[in-house]
């Protein structure tokens, strides 16, 4: 017989492992792809050139915080971890402007704790 205890553990398993995944996007400066958004207002959404905003905000050598824009238009933001992942990529790559990566983690509301982060080839 399954005890009540087993049973929440289980279910508390189940739901952790539901949000781990694997995400591709454009690597995004989080503070300025949030401020842009922000600034949208209903009737500029309808002509709003999403890849006009993510060439805007691309990630720098100066960049703290960082988010991954899906081609759907979703966004979510790094965590501690994966920023400081995200800024190594940067660095790595001075001459890119524009960053298609792979983030593998698990998601936590907007957020995503991640694992590893790589270039889309």
């Amino acid at each position: 017989m399954i005890k009540p205890s087993q049973l929440i553990a289980f279910g508390a398993l189940a739901s952790t492992l539901a949000f781990a995944g694997t995400w591709s996007g454009s690597l995004v400066d989080f503070e300025c792809y949030a401020r842009d958004e922000r600034n949208i207002t209903k009737d500029q959404y309808v002509g709003h050139d999403g890849d006009f905003e993510i060439r805007q905000c691309a990630p720098n050598v100066r960049t703290k915080s960082f988010a991954v824009v899906q081609q759907s238009g979703e966004m979510f933001k790094l965590d501690t971890s994966g920023n400081g992942k995200a800024a190594e990529l940067v660095r790595e790559s001075l001459k890119k402007s524009h960053f298609h990566v792979t983030i593998t983690g698990e998601m936590s509301k907007d957020t995503v704790r991640v694992d590893s982060i790589a270039p889309d080839r």
